[in-house]
C-alpha cells in the first residue's frame, strides 16, 4: 500500500502555542512552604489492582513517607514507609509502595518526610478482571522538549483526560543524566499527570551514557520486580504488569550499550523470559514495548539482531501490539504472511513506530519489505501521540497530531472466531 502523505506541518505549528497555554494540566494543589518534594511519578506494580509505587525526590534527608487514603474516606489515612534510592544533583530520590489496596477504587496520596507533606494526588486501582480503559502511547520525546514536544504531550492529556496509563518507548530525553532535560520532561506532563496517571517506560539509547544506564532511570521508573534475574541492567528495565485485562511487557533493546560483547546472549535471556511470560498470560490482550524497531523506517537503521532474537516469539504468541520508537518517523505494519483477501484486513501482531518530539528522519519502506513485512502507513515530519482504547474483545488504536488530526487508526477485533486487524483510516 502506498505511503500516506504527511499531516500539514503548518497547521501543527499554528496550534502549538494555543495548546501550550490551554491544555497544560493544572497542579493538584500548591505545596506547602516547607515542602521540598517534586518529580512525583506513579508506577504500576505487578498487581496494579492492589498496589502502586510512588517515586519522588526532595531536598531533605528525613524519613521518606507516603500517606494514602480511599477517596471516599479521606480521613482514613495510613502511612507507607519509603526508601531512599539515590542522591543526584543535590536532590534525594525516594520510593514507596502502597499494598493491600482495593481493586477498582479511587485513592488519594501524598508524599513527604513524615512530618511535612506535599499536595494530594489521586489515582484509581485497576479492576481485578478485564475492564474498559484507555492508555496513551508516546514515541521519542527527546529533543527541544519544552517548545517542541510538550505541546503534543499536553494535547494528548487534554484530549484524553481520563486515560489511566501512559506508555513511553524510550528516548524520553536526549542526554541520559541531564537534570535540566529531566526537569523539562516532568514539566511537559505536569504534576497532575505524573502523579495521577500510571507511567510505564522502556529505556532508549539516549537513556544510556556510553555503556551506562542513566543514574536517574531506576529511581524514576521502578520495575514490577518480575523481570529476568540475570543480564546486565535487565532487573532494572525488563518486567511486566497486568493492567485491566492487558499484559504489558517491557523489554530492553539496547544491546549495543548494555551488552556490546555478548548481544546475542543478552537478547536471548530476554527471549526466554518473554516466552514464559507470554505462555502464562491469562489475559485477552498483550502489548510489548521496546525502543529499537524490528522493522525500521530507514534501511540504514536495521536491527537484525532484534528480529533474530524476538520476532519468532512475538509471532508465535500472536502479540497484539508491538510498540517501538527510535526512528523519528511514523510506521505501522505487519508480516505479509498475515494478509487476507481484504486489503484493509490482516491478522497477527501489529508493529508500530512513532515519534512525539520534533526531531525527524527520512523514511523508506525497504527495511520492512526486505524482511517479510509490509508497512501499511508510513510518513515523516509529523509528531503524534497515540490513544488506545480497550473494551472487552475490541481494541481501537488512533494516532493524532497535536491539533487532533487523525493520521492513522485501526481496530483489533477478537469477539469473533478469528482475530481481525482492520484499517479504519
Amino acid at each position: 500500500m502506498p505511503a500516506r502523505p504527511s499531516a500539514p506541518l503548518a497547521l501543527l505549528a499554528a496550534t502549538t502555542l494555543a495548546l501550550t497555554l490551554a491544555s497544560a494540566p493544572a497542579a493538584t494543589a500548591a505545596p506547602t512552604a516547607t515542602d521540598t518534594s517534586d518529580r512525583i511519578l506513579l508506577s504500576p506494580t505487578a498487581t496494579p489492582d492492589t498496589a502502586r509505587t510512588f517515586t519522588w525526590r526532595s531536598a531533605g534527608t528525613s524519613t521518606p513517607t507516603a500517606q494514602i487514603a480511599p477517596a471516599a474516606a479521606p480521613d482514613d489515612v495510613r502511612a507507607v514507609s519509603g526508601t531512599t534510592t539515590a542522591t543526584l544533583s543535590g536532590r534525594t530520590h525516594h520510593a514507596a509502595t502502597a499494598t493491600g489496596l482495593t481493586p477498582d477504587t479511587d485513592y488519594r496520596y501524598r508524599v513527604g518526610d513524615g512530618t511535612t507533606f506535599g499536595p494530594w494526588h489521586t489515582f484509581t486501582t485497576t479492576a481485578d478482571e478485564a475492564d474498559p480503559f484507555t492508555f496513551l502511547y508516546f514515541g521519542d520525546i527527546q529533543n527541544n522538549i519544552t517548545a517542541g514536544a510538550a505541546p503534543v504531550v499536553r494535547a494528548a492529556l487534554a484530549a484524553e483526560p481520563d486515560a489511566d496509563l501512559a506508555v513511553h518507548v524510550g528516548d524520553l530525553v536526549d542526554s541520559a543524566n541531564s537534570d535540566s532535560q529531566w526537569s523539562e520532561w516532568f514539566a511537559a506532563f505536569g504534576p497532575r499527570a505524573t502523579g495521577g496517571m500510571d507511567h510505564l517506560a522502556t529505556p532508549g539509547n539516549h537513556e544510556y551514557s556510553a555503556l551506562s544506564l542513566s543514574s536517574r532511570w531506576a529511581p524514576q521508573f521502578p520495575t514490577s520486580g518480575n523481570g529476568p534475574t540475570s543480564g546486565r541492567d535487565l532487573s532494572r528495565t525488563a518486567h511486566y504488569t497486568d493492567y485491566n485485562g492487558v499484559r504489558f511487557v517491557v523489554l530492553n533493546s539496547n544491546h549495543r550499550n548494555a551488552a556490546p560483547l555478548s548481544a546475542s546472549s543478552w537478547l536471548n535471556t530476554q527471549q526466554r523470559w518473554l516466552d514464559r511470560v507470554l505462555t502464562d498470560n491469562p489475559h485477552t490482550w498483550t502489548v510489548v514495548l521496546f525502543h529499537h524497531p524490528l522493522f525500521s523506517n530507514s534501511p540504514s537503521r536495521d536491527n537484525g539482531r532484534l528480529r533474530t532474537a524476538w520476532l519468532d516469539t512475538l509471532e508465535e504468541h500472536d502479540v497484539d501490539l508491538v510498540l517501538q520508537g527510535h526512528d523519528h518517523s511514523y510506521g505501522r505494519g505487519n508480516l505479509t504472511a498475515h494478509r487476507t483477501d481484504d486489503p484493509d484486513v490482516h491478522t497477527g501482531p501489529v508493529y508500530a513506530v512513532t515519534v512525539t518530539g520534533p526531531k525527524m528522519y527520512d523514511i523508506d519502506p525497504g527495511n520492512w519489505t526486505d524482511n517479510g513485512a509490509e508497512v501499511r502507513v508510513q510518513f515523516e515530519d509529523t509528531q503524534t501521540y497515540q490513544t488506545v482504547d480497550v473494551d472487552g474483545g475490541v481494541l481501537v488504536y488512533t494516532a493524532r497530531t497535536a491539533d487532533g488530526t487523525v493520521v492513522d487508526s485501526f481496530t483489533i477485533d477478537k469477539d469473533g472466531d478469528d482475530k481481525r486487524v482492520t484499517d479504519t483510516r
